[in-house]
C-alpha cells in the first residue's frame, strides 16, 4: 500500500553516485524541464473553480467547520498481497520452529531415559527444521520484513489534513515514506483543476495534489494521492471542487459527506478493489464480464489479505500540536523545512535538489515545424511525367 510513496521518498534521498550508476546502466528518459511559468499556471488553475457540483467519493475520516481529513495513497486497492505473502512466511518458520522443539523434548525424554532406541532421524530432522525454520526467519526479518510494513505492523492508513482555520495541509505518513509534514494551502497544484494535468482517461487513478519544491521548504515537491480511484475526469473535478471550496468558503453549502469509521470492517477491505472500474464494468463486453467472474475468487483472497492487514495494522495518531491547531489558544504547527530531518537526509535532499528544481523564466513556445524540401520547378519535373497524356484528352474516350 505504501510501496508508491517508499519509492517517491527514496528518489528524493537517492544517493547522487548510485543514481548515476544506474543511469549509466540503464537508459532513462530524459525528465521533462519544468519552468517557473508551469507553477505559477497551475497554481492560478488550482484557485479558480472546477465545476458547480463538488462531491467527496471519500473516504472521509472527519468533517466539520475547521478539519478536513481523508485517506491517501497509491493502489490502495492492491492492499492484501503482501501481507498474505508475509503472514505465509511467518507461519511456515513457525511451524518448522515448533516441530524443532517437539524434537527437542523427544529427545531430552529420550536422553533420561535412554534404553538403546536409535535416535540418528530424529536428530537429523531437529537439524533440518530449526535451520529451515530459523533461516527462513532470519532472511525474512533481514529482508522481507521492510516490505510487510508496506501493509502491516505500521499505521492503517496514509491521512491528509485540511485545516482551514491556520490554511495548512497536513500529511500522516511512517518516516520511511518522508514522515508527517505541514505544508501551506496556498500552494498546492491539483491534477483535476483542469483537464491538462489530469492523466489520460482519468481512469483509475485518485486525485493527486502537488506541492511545489518552493513552497515545501525542503528542496523537493511533496506529491499525494488524496480519495479513492476515479472513473473519469469529472470525478476528479467534483473532488477537487469539494476540497477547494472548503478550505476556501468553508462547509457552507457543500454535500455532507459519509464519515468513514477506523474500524477495520470488513467491507472496507473488499469495496477498494471495485475503485475505478465501475465505468469499465458497465462497457465490458459480456466475454469480458464472463473472465471476471472466472477469476472472482482471486479478488476474495486478495480481499482476506487487506482485511488481514487493516486489522495488524493501528489508528493512525496526530501529534499533539496538529490536533489542536486552529483552536482558540492554541499554537499554530510550523512548516516542514530541511531542519527537520536528520544531518544524512539533509545533506541527499540538498545534493538532489537541482532535480526538481524549476527553470526560471517562461516556457519557451514551440517553433513551428517547416518543411526543408524545395518545391519541384518546372525544371526538375520528370520527362516522364511531362510525356504521360492526359486522359481527359484522348480522342478514344467519350
Amino acid at each position: 500500500m505504501y510501496f508508491v510513496e517508499w519509492l517517491t521518498w527514496l528518489s528524493y534521498i537517492d544517493p547522487k553516485e548510485e543514481r548515476d550508476a544506474f543511469n549509466k546502466q540503464h537508459k532513462q528518459p530524459k525528465l521533462k524541464d519544468i519552468y517557473e511559468s508551469d507553477d505559477l499556471e497551475m497554481l492560478a488553475s488550482a484557485k479558480s473553480s472546477a465545476c458547480d457540483t463538488p462531491k467527496s467519493r471519500g473516504p472521509v475520516y472527519i468533517y466539520n467547520k475547521q478539519v478536513l481529513e481523508m485517506r491517501i495513497g497509491m493502489w490502495e486497492d492492491k492492499r492484501g498481497l503482501i501481507s498474505i505473502l508475509s503472514l505465509a512466511l511467518i507461519a511456515y518458520s513457525l511451524v518448522n520452529i515448533a516441530t524443532t522443539l517437539e524434537d527437542i523434548i523427544f529427545l531430552s525424554g529420550l536422553l533420561l531415559n535412554y534404553n538403546g532406541e536409535p535416535y540418528g532421524e530424529k536428530l537429523f530432522m531437529v537439524s533440518f527444521f530449526l535451520t529451515m525454520g530459523l533461516g527462513t526467519l532470519a532472511l525474512y526479518l533481514k529482508f522481507g520484513l521492510r516490505f510487510t510494513r508496506f501493509e502491516m505492523f505500521t499505521s492503517r492508513h496514509l491521512l491528509i489534513r485540511f485545516n482551514r482555520t491556520t490554511q495548512q495541509v497536513y500529511l500522516h505518513r511512517p518516516s520511511y515514506c518522508g514522515g508527517i509534514v505541514t505544508l501551506p494551502w496556498h500552494g498546492v497544484m491539483c491534477s483535476g483543476s483542469d483537464k491538462k494535468y489530469a492523466a489520460a482517461g482519468s481512469l483509475g487513478v485518485p486525485l493527486v495534489l502537488i506541492w511545489p519544491p518552493s513552497f515545501t521548504g525542503t528542496l523537493h515537491p511533496e506529491l499525494v494521492h488524496v480519495g479513492k480511484a476515479t472513473n473519469n475526469f469529472a470525478e476528479l473535478q467534483a473532488e477537487w471542487e469539494f476540497i477547494r471550496r472548503f478550505m476556501d468558503e468553508g462547509p457552507e453549502g457543500l454535500p455532507r459527506p459519509h464519515i468513514t469509521s477506523h474500524f477495520p470492517w470488513p467491507w472496507q477491505a473488499f469495496t477498494p478493489q471495485f475503485e475505478g472500474l465501475t465505468h469499465y464494468f458497465r462497457t465490458s463486453s459480456r466475454i469480458t464480464k464472463i473472465g471476471l467472474l472466472l477469476i472472482s475468487p482471486a479478488f476474495l483472497i486478495i480481499g482476506t489479505g487487506h482485511w488481514l492487514s487493516l486489522m495488524l495494522c493501528w489508528k493512525p495518531r496526530w501529534p499533539k500540536i496538529i490536533r489542536e491547531a486552529g483552536l482558540p489558544g492554541k499554537p499554530v504547527p510550523p512548516f516542514t523545512t530541511l531542519d527537520d530531518y536528520p544531518p544524512a537526509i539533509q545533506e541527499r535532499l540538498r545534493e538532489n535538489a537541482y532535480l526538481w528544481a524549476a527553470r526560471p523564466g517562461k516556457r519557451p513556445e514551440r517553433k513551428k515545424r517547416t518543411s526543408t524540401r524545395k518545391p519541384k520547378t518546372e525544371v526538375e519535373t520528370s520527362t516522364f511525367e511531362k510525356e504521360i497524356p492526359c486522359e481527359t484528352h484522348r480522342a478514344d474516350r467519350p
